[in-house]
């Protein structure tokens, strides 16, 4: 499978997943007991006005659902995947890294919405229609962020580290990357350059996290993808490659990162989120994946 070509927009190709996965969390924000709260994502889909209704709260998502309830499943696994990897960065702040690395940021707001120590800056790489629509409605919104943030308008498919070290990014200090929901988006060799790049500007101390997708083929197979490609209005099989390739963990442990993996089902668990059987079929295909490399 390759990925479709060319620039998209908040509305098309990817972009239209960033948004879905905005909805996703506007909905999980409005519920009695959220994982996270996320007070602009609501406002992103509104602006955008997708081709096709995206809800932002559980009661329009009841209204959408169809019989399996799709919208209702994806905002239970988008608000796991959330939480763990705010708590992530925490961690790594915490312990003293003040560089921070979102690539394929899309419409997340960690910027805004986490408490970031002083002295931390906050660099979002995505395409840039994609970052433009985001910023336009930060501003809307009247969004101050909590740490410096730079954006770095460039696909990951060309040379988006260079234009991070234009921006600023300073090569060899300790830095907390994230690479969420990224991967399936990517073919095996740009996987391997996404990480051997990372590795190569990573001084001791810094830290990576992914989403590892499990058994993509199976995953591509389910009902519930073309679900998604019917709400969406987006062919989710068309974008995603699905080529063997080791896992992003062993690929880390072979340059020298210290890994730490947890089941999505086990972290949903660990969050106190019981699971049914549908929930347990969509937590399955993924795992999060921390590394830190000492030296």
């Amino acid at each position: 499978m390759t990925s479709t070509p060319g620039e998209w927009d908040i509305v098309t190709s990817v972009g239209i997943t960033a948004l879905g996965v905005a909805a996703a969390r506007a909905i999980e924000t409005h519920r009695e007991d959220p994982l996270v709260s996320d007070p602009y994502a609501a406002s992103f889909v509104r602006a955008a006005n997708p081709p096709n209704p995206m809800p932002t709260t559980p009661a329009e998502a009841a209204v959408l659902a169809d019989h399996q309830g799709l919208w209702v499943l994806n905002s239970a696994y988008m608000a796991v995947r959330t939480r763990f990897f705010d708590e992530y960065f925490l961690r790594a702040t915490g312990e003293g890294v003040r560089q921070v690395v979102i690539l394929a940021a899309g419409l997340d707001s960690r910027a805004f919405r986490l408490a970031w120590p002083s002295g931390t800056t906050i660099y979002e790489v995505d395409q840039p229609k994609v970052l433009g629509f985001k910023q336009d409605v930060l501003d809307e919104q009247g969004a101050t962020a909590r740490g410096t943030r730079r954006t770095i308008p460039v696909d990951l498919r060309d040379n988006w580290s260079a234009a991070l070290l234009g921006a600023g990014f300073v090569p060899g200090e300790p830095t907390a990357w994230l690479a969420e929901g990224l991967l399936p988006y990517l073919p095996p060799d740009a996987e391997q350059l996404l990480l051997d790049t990372i590795d190569k500007y990573s001084g001791p101390g810094s830290w990576l996290s992914v989403e590892q997708p499990v058994d993509m083929a199976r995953m591509l197979d389910d009902a519930q993808v073309g679900d998604v490609a019917t709400q969406w209005g987006v062919d989710i099989r068309s974008l995603i490659h699905d080529d063997d390739r080791p896992d992003a963990k062993d690929t880390l442990r072979s340059l020298g990162w210290e890994i730490s993996d947890e089941s999505a089902a086990d972290v949903a668990r660990r969050y106190g989120r019981n699971l049914d059987d549908e929930l347990d079929r969509m937590f399955a295909v993924s795992r999060y994946v921390i590394g830190r490399r000492s030296q």
